[in-house]
């Protein structure tokens, strides 16, 4: 079977539980967040709370506590063998790497996603695709020192972004998973032909992403060239409306 993450359907909702009751659909991994870990992009979750987005809003100094709670939730179950990443964002790379020291996390994924404009202007989210240089050395520090598997989750077609020099950068950089959210513009569905342009250009495992609500959607996926799958939005009821083993 291919490779299938259950990751936040939308930000402040998921949590330990949401994501136990989900991996008994079948998944390999779960993410929870995307977090704010630092004092900069905490700052900046209080201001998108403020504008009425949810947001998670843990303080700098209660986030490994809040993850080892959350992460123990979902480990302390004998039936399911999968594993945990935290999607994280944040102007230095060491929060990122302490959650990665946590005995329960298994990938720290490196947010280069992120559109809301209070984290693009910390240079943050998806504004780390600008420089993809930077990126792919934000990246190689991450991986060099954290204790766990290393993900980066981009955006695609994003106006002014080169995707496969971002793509380059992610695998230069050394993580084990580009995270491709392959969202086109304008069009409800997934852009198939981003991901497979990419994964042409690249030997690492690519997991892709975006409106994947039914069978036909996942194997639109996995035919276009991802390796494996994420789910979001599908996921946000609870359930999975679909029989994940037929993928």
């Amino acid at each position: 079977m291919e490779f299938i993450e259950v990751l936040a359907p939308m930000a402040g909702i998921t949590n330990g539980t949401f994501c136990r009751e989900l991996s008994s659909y079948g998944f390999d991994m779960v993410t929870l967040g995307g977090y704010n870990a630092d004092h900069l992009t905490i700052e900046a979750g209080h201001k998108i709370l403020a504008r009425g987005r949810p947001e998670f809003d843990v303080k700098e100094d209660q986030l490994k506590t809040h993850l080892e709670e959350q992460t123990a939730l979902i480990k302390n179950q004998n039936d399911w063998e999968g594993m945990i990443s935290v999607n994280l964002r944040s102007t230095s790379i060491d929060p990122i790497i302490e959650i990665s020291k946590l005995s329960n996390v298994d990938v720290v994924e490196i947010n280069a996603h992120c559109r809301q404009p209070e984290i693009t202007s910390l240079g943050c989210g998806q504004d780390l695709m600008k420089n993809p240089k930077y990126l792919e050395q934000y990246t190689n520090e991450v991986v060099k020192k954290a204790k766990s598997k290393v993900s980066v989750k981009v955006r695609a077609n994003v106006p002014g972004i080169n995707d496969i020099d971002v793509a380059k950068a992610v695998e230069s950089g050394g993580a084990d998973y580009l995270h491709v959210d392959a969202m086109k513009p304008g069009f409800n569905y997934a852009d198939y032909n981003k991901i497979n342009s990419i994964k042409k250009e690249i030997s690492m495992y690519l997991i892709g992403n975006n409106s994947i609500r039914n069978i036909q959607s996942a194997r639109y996926m996995i035919a276009a060239g991802a390796d494996g799958i994420s789910i979001a939005r599908a996921a946000i009821g609870g359930r999975i409306p679909f029989d994940l083993s037929q993928i």
